[in-house]
């Protein structure tokens, strides 16, 4: 069962990556939309840096519930 548990914070690992990654993509959307004063890229970027925030919150809190199940 060792084996699961790891394969959980693995995961966990990678989701929370993929989640700041895109957070940091939203980043550099919102301030290049404020800076060429582009309200579309402005509302691209809050919605990725919203959408990574999340991703990240289910990274750390609901995917290590999950080693939870197989103990």
């Amino acid at each position: 069962m060792a084996f699961f548990g790891e394969a959980v914070n693995t995961l966990s690992l990678l989701v929370t990556a993929i989640g700041a990654g895109l957070g940091v993509w939203g980043v550099v959307n919102l301030l290049e939309g404020y800076g060429s004063d582009n309200p579309g890229a402005k509302s691209q970027g809050i919605k990725q840096l919203m959408s990574g925030a999340g991703i990240i919150l289910l990274g750390l809190q609901l995917i290590p519930l999950l080693a939870d199940i197989f103990n």
